[in-house]
């Protein structure tokens, strides 16, 4: 968290977000990064839905503690994978989302990456993932303020969940 008192910034009309990492944080994704694909996502109902409408549920998501991830899959490469040689059941071998290149869609928790996410007193707080700062090549790298691009970041759904914290993992 950054040294600076946190902000309430609207991202949409109504719907505010403490944000608590330093106004001035950029991020772009780079290529060839791949790091936040290494990680199950955890597919919110909503994302459930439009994910059935694209792929099989039965073959790319798993549960885990009661909850639907994409599931992480063995991938027969060196590139693009986790140390463990899985990724997301998404995730290319040229290092790019199918979902996101051929579908247009991703789910919610895709487009909050960098950037963590938890309800406190009612209200939807903002930071970046600790463990982004250590594996995370996008951050600082381009012009591109996330504080003006929130939207991008933070789909409406989220202000709509009862525990959007983004800490679960698969």
């Amino acid at each position: 968290m950054s040294t600076d008192a946190p902000r309430r910034v609207e991202v949409y009309p109504g719907r505010e977000a403490v944000v608590e990492f330093d106004p001035d944080l950029t991020f772009e994704c780079v290529e060839d990064c791949t790091w936040c694909c290494h990680h199950g996502v955890l597919l919110y109902d909503e994302d459930l839905i439009e994910l059935a409408r694209r792929a099989n549920l039965a073959e790319t998501t798993t549960d885990f503690r009661g909850e639907k991830f994409v599931r992480r899959e063995r991938k027969d490469r060196e590139g693009h994978v986790a140390d463990d040689g899985h990724a997301c059941a998404f995730l290319r071998e040229d290092g790019l989302c199918s979902l996101h290149l051929e579908e247009d869609w991703k789910p919610t928790r895709c487009s909050v990456f960098p950037l963590g996410v938890r309800l406190e007193d009612g209200d939807l707080h903002v930071d970046v993932r600790d463990s982004a700062h250590d594996h995370c090549e996008g951050l600082g790298v381009s012009d591109r303020r996330v504080i003006d691009n929130l939207d991008a970041f933070l789909p409406e759904l989220l202000w709509e969940l009862e525990n959007p914290d983004s800490d679960r993992a698969l």
